[in-house]
Parts: structure tokens; sequence; C-alpha cells
């Protein structure tokens, strides 16, 4: 009798194919920017080797599978964000939008003939209608509150409206169009609606998409000004297209097309007001025009609202491509800024790093570029996203340096062609090889059990890794462990050596346990790189 069943795997062919599957879905989610479902990939394929019972290097196929995982994993971890947490993004900011568009406010009768007037007078390219919806939001821009909310806006307006009127025109679509980004965002590119839309424009992913807007592991480019006005200015467009009219078609960017199209089939009209009064949108997207038409009329009579803001002004920049990934600090420290700058500049960088990508262009103050390309130099294109810059402090030595970026005295001396006891002098800049040798950098991934009285510190510590590291491995919140946790280190050195008094300990029965494979030192080295 021949089964018919197919063959059930055995026990390390399982493995095998359990963590294959874990870590490619990781790989997935990784380049989709699916960051929390990458992490958990990650973590699930390692944990499926720890806690197996096998010794990864009692099977040549175990280890090459085990070494693949843990290195790929500690690179992305080094490549995206050296010093912080890899799978973390740069903190957004509440979009404006969400704290007005589903409050109602009364009508305060005084207001509507100075609207009325400034809306006859002024010069604009959108219909201005001044009705009972739109007086409500001029009442509330008057409050404190609503006062921030515009002034906020116009300020930081100052600097994109000349890129942004320059781009409106290219597209061929109207000038006013920049009050519904002060209405979205209040011009704050790192703006985030509890919808989960994000930029000046405030787009969601798919829309994004759908004109241009890439969103990896790297890049949000629906957090880069002008390329997400561009697509914002396209979309609009589109729209305005589609049902000819412009209150509808800014009310479809809210709400999308689909439901602004059947409240008009529902009503058989195909005016924004009627469709208001009928109540087939949206409540956010019925108080989205009128919040838009109140910004504009304020915009345009600022000083009869009292309303009164320096604009900033645009900010100057050079651009470079670097051709290659590259640290954010080490520009930083080449060309001499903060780093919040360089972020400010470029705020579609979603980590503290640029991605891979020959194409991505870095946004520069004005006057750096050559400063940057000729120091830059000086340092290998394949050190950029670990090498750093430093510029030496008073009373500083290549032993003190040495041990503040965790490398050897005599390495630094070697990238500088200094003498291996040569004194510093203050003010002089250094080339740092924060990473070592290729050869000299290849981790293990260590599972160290915590014993009684053990701290994050001392643990970290033991294994010449820092505390900050051990947390974000080990996704731990505060400094606080406990007896018995077992905690993930990528340590350069595997486990420490255990005490004499434990090293003569006779070694325990080996069990298929993940606890019975803890050393009597507290440690198990899972991995050898």
């Amino acid at each position: 009798m021949v089964s018919l069943l197919p063959q059930l795997p055995g026990g390390k062919d399982y493995l095998i194919q359990k963590v294959q599957e874990k870590f490619a879905s990781g790989e997935q989610n990784f380049k989709a920017g699916h960051l929390e479902a990458a992490r958990k990939d990650f973590d699930d394929a390692v944990d499926w080797m720890l806690e197996s019972g096998y010794d990864p290097e009692s099977d040549p196929r175990l280890s090459e599978l085990f070494h693949r995982v843990v290195d790929t994993v500690y690179a992305y971890e080094l490549q995206a964000f050296r010093a912080g947490d890899g799978f973390s993004e740069a903190p957004a900011v509440p979009a404006a939008i969400d704290e007005v568009a589903e409050m109602t406010f009364p009508v305060d009768p005084r207001l509507k003939e100075r609207a009325e007037e400034a809306a006859k007078n002024s010069s604009h390219d959108l219909p201005l209608t001044v009705n009972d919806e739109v007086l409500s939001f001029l009442n509330f821009f008057q409050t404190p509150r609503g006062r921030a909310i515009v002034e906020t806006g116009l300020r930081r307006a100052g600097r994109y409206r000349e890129m942004i009127s320059r781009v409106l025109r290219e597209e061929g679509v109207p000038q006013d169009l920049i009050y519904l980004a002060q209405a979205e965002s209040a011009f704050q590119p790192l703006a985030l609606s509890r919808a989960g839309a994000r930029g000046i424009w405030q787009f969601v992913a798919y829309r994004g998409q759908e004109y241009g807007l890439r969103h990896t592991w790297w890049i949000d480019e629906r957090q880069d000004p002008e390329k997400a006005t561009r697509a914002a200015a396209q979309h609009l467009r589109d729209l305005y297209k589609l049902f000819g009219d412009w209150y509808l078609a800014m009310a479809a960017y809210n709400c999308g097309p689909g439901n602004v199209q059947k409240g008009i089939e529902r009503t058989g009209y195909a005016d924004f007001w009627e469709l208001y009064k009928r109540k087939v949108l949206p409540r956010e997207t019925k108080n989205y025009v009128p919040i838009i038409l109140a910004l504009t009329l304020i915009a345009k009579d600022a000083e009869h609202y009292n309303v009164q803001v320096e604009p900033e002004t645009p900010i100057p920049t050079d651009v470079v491509k670097t051709g290659r990934a590259i640290d954010l600090r080490l520009v930083a420290e080449t060309i001499d800024v903060d780093v919040e700058t360089l972020r400010a500049l470029n705020p579609s960088l979603l980590r503290m790093a640029t991605p891979d990508d020959p194409s991505f262009e870095l946004h520069l103050p004005q006057g750096t570029s050559e400063k940057f390309s000729a120091e830059i130099a000086d340092i290998p294109p394949d050190k950029w996203v670990s090498w750093r810059r430093h510029r030496v402090e008073a009373g500083e030595t290549l032993t003190s340096l040495a041990k503040k970026y965790r490398v050897t005295a005599a390495a630094i001396a070697d990238a500088n062609n200094l003498q291996r006891n040569a004194a510093l002098d203050a003010g002089e800049k250094l080339i740092i090889p924060a990473t070592q040798a290729q050869s000299e950098t290849k981790r293990r991934l260590v599972s160290y059990r915590v014993r009684r009285g053990d701290t994050l510190l001392g643990i970290a510590d033991r294994f010449s890794v820092d505390s900050d590291d051990v947390r974000k491995w080990n996704h731990l919140k505060s400094n606080k462990v406990g007896r018995g946790m077992v905690l993930r280190i990528y340590t350069l050195g595997g486990a420490p050596e255990a005490s004499p008094a434990r090293a003569r300990a006779k070694p325990k029965k080996k069990t298929t346990s993940p606890s019975a494979r803890a050393t009597a030192a507290g440690t198990v080295a899972a991995n050898h790189n």
C-alpha cells in the first residue's frame, strides 16, 4: 500500500520552512513600508530558531539560514537609523483640519456685511459664497483658538506660497486653492490626520500612489511639499473635469469622488449647497468647503479681522544627489549644521538616512553643497551610513573619542593619518570610523536570561552594547527587567565568558526547552556570524 497523503516535513525541514516564510513576509512588509508588520515577522523568524531546541550550528542549513536572517535584520536596523529605532518613523503632528472639521459654531450677523463686501471687491479666482455656513466658521476663526489656527497657517504659508503659486499656475488651476492646504494642514509637511492622510495636502496612501507619490521604508513623498503640491493640483484638476464645479471638486478631494457622485445621483442636484442642505455628504465634508471659504475671506482681508502675522520667508537650498544612502548625521557634521535643520529641509525622509537611490535629491542649506562635496570625498561611499565626523573640543583625546564612539583609538588615528599618541587641537575635524572592518563587525544574536540582581545597564555593560539598544531590540518601554526574562542582544563578542566558579559547574543535560539551553552564566549564544 502506498500512501497518497503528502509527507509531513521533518522537524528541521519544518523549522526551515517556517523561518523562511516569516523572513520572506518580513522583507515584503519592510519594502512596502509596513514597519510594525515587518518587525513582527522578523521577530517571529528569530523566535522560531531560538525556541526550536536546535543548535543552529549543528546543521549547515540551519546555520546558513540563521546567519542570513540575523545579518539582514541587523543590516536593516543599522542602515535605517544607527543610533535610534530603525523601525520607528519620524514623529508626525496633528492635522489642522481634524480640529474643526466636525464642529458647528453660531453665526454672528455682524460679520455678514463685511464678508460680502470682501467677497465682492477682493481679487479671487474661486467663487466666494457668503452664507450662514461660511459665517459660522468666520465667527470661530475670531475666537482665540480659531485665530491661533489662522495665524499659524498664514505665518507658515510664507515659506511655501511662492512654490505653491508656481505649481498651481503650471498645472492650470486657481491660485486660491492654496487655502485648501491651509485648511488641511496649516502648511505643516509632517501633518497626519486621524484618517491617516499625510502632508501639506493630506493625501491618503492610495490616492498619493495614484498621483505618483512614493511611500517606501525610506521616504514618504506625501510629505514632500513640492511633489505633493503638484499631485494635489493634478488631482483637483481631474476632479473639476469630472464635476465641472470647484466646490464639488473640493468636496470630492475630501471624501472621494464616489461619495459626491452618489449624493448627486440621490438628489438630482450637482450643486454643493444643495447636497449640504439635503444631508447626503459626510459631516466633515459639509464643513470642509465653508472652512476653506472662511479662511480665504480672512486671508484676503486680514487687517479687518485683526490678523497680523509676519510670514516666514522661503528657505533657499542647494540640491545634491548623493548617489547612494548616507546618514543625515554624517551630512550635518560634514557641513556643520544641526540634524534638525536637515530634517526640516527634507521632510519626506522617514529615517535618519537617505534611500539608496541615485535619483534622490537631498536639500542642503544654501551655499553648503561645495563644502559637502569636498569633505565627503574623504570618506569611502560604502561607509556613508556608518562613519561619522567629529569636531574636537578642548580636552578630548583619541582615547576619549574612541570610548564615545565605541571604536579603537588606533582606528581613529589610522582614518585621519595621525600618530597613535597624537594630541588633538580643539576645533579640528576628525573622521570617525564608527563601524569597524566588516570582518570585525559580524554580530552574534545572543539570548540572555535575566537573573536575580541583574539590571539593564549591567547587562548592557557585560555585552559592551548600549542600554538604549537593548531596550529597542526587546521593545522595552523602560529600563526595568525582571528575573526570568529572555533578552535579545546583538553583540560583537557574543556571550561573555562565564565566571570561573560557574564555569566549573557540571553541564546540565540537554533538553529541547528554551530555558534548558541557558548556560550556567545565564546566556545562550544563539548565533555566530
